[in-house]
């Protein structure tokens, strides 16, 4: 009887588990700035100085947070910079983006912090099922970062996969 050798584990394909690579928060919180203006359409530097003095900022801890504005009031550029100075040592994360945006900007994020050069020359597939819904944006970021570097890129499974990219 033939022994059956299982050619994908004995090539030197390396598969990228997005699911597994990238660090999914289990709190994500959201700061409306309008929270803080004056009747909701003004911001007084006083009075906004003032409760970002007052905020339990630990509220934050071990979180990724979307700093937004739900109107349409103007707020100066310095009263986010205030409020991410506040952030910086409270939250894991933080981004102005609407609330329904913040875990794509994380593992955008993410994908931005990791190290692609051990992928060089490499012949890459990016796992393309799971548990976790990966959005679009990330597989191009890491195409993005890996186009150039890598000797192939491929997407699926490795019993199946769709050729995206091969180095010249």
């Amino acid at each position: 009887m033939e022994e059956i050798v299982n050619k994908v584990a004995n090539s030197s394909l390396i598969t990228l588990d997005l699911e597994e690579i990238l660090e999914h928060p289990n709190n994500i919180k959201a700061i409306d700035i309008k929270d803080f203006l004056f009747q909701g359409l003004l911001l007084r530097e006083k009075d906004f100085r003032q409760s970002m003095k007052e905020l339990d900022w630990s509220i934050y801890q071990d979180s990724i947070v979307a700093i937004h504005n739900s109107n349409d009031a103007i707020v100066p550029k310095w009263a986010y910079m205030i409020i991410a100075t506040n952030l910086a040592n409270n939250c894991d994360y933080y981004q102005i983006c609407d609330p329904s945006n913040i875990l794509e900007q994380y593992y955008i994020w993410q994908a931005e912090q990791h190290d692609f050069d051990q992928y060089k020359d490499k012949r890459i597939i990016l796992k393309g099922c799971g548990d976790v819904e990966i959005p679009a944006s990330i597989y191009l970021t890491y195409t993005r970062k890996l186009t150039n570097i890598s000797k192939t890129i491929m997407f699926g499974e490795p019993c199946s996969t769709v050729p995206v990219y091969k180095k010249r």
